[in-house]
């Protein structure tokens, strides 16, 4: 499936809220080095498509990364 630009931009935006949001969280701490690096935000509707969508995978992989992170620390089983 191949995604259209404005759809794009809408899974910029969706991305960049949970990083916003991630963000708020005193033990999330997401690496966006890569995506500050590009300059491009959800707002940059005059960037190319391919700009965003280096954006959204430079976005994504910086939160799975830090819930790949959580899940390797051991948490204690317990019964609730």
């Amino acid at each position: 499936m191949v995604m259209k630009k404005q759809e794009l931009i809408h899974l910029h935006g969706l991305l960049a809220e949970v990083s916003n949001q991630c963000s708020e969280w005193d033990n999330c701490q997401i690496d966006l080095e890569e995506y500050e690096s590009r300059g491009i935000r959800p707002t940059s509707i005059h960037k190319s498509k391919t700009d965003h969508k280096a954006a959204v995978f430079a976005l994504a992989g910086g939160i799975t990364m830090n819930m790949r992170e959580e899940e390797q620390e051991v948490v204690a089983a317990t019964a609730d």
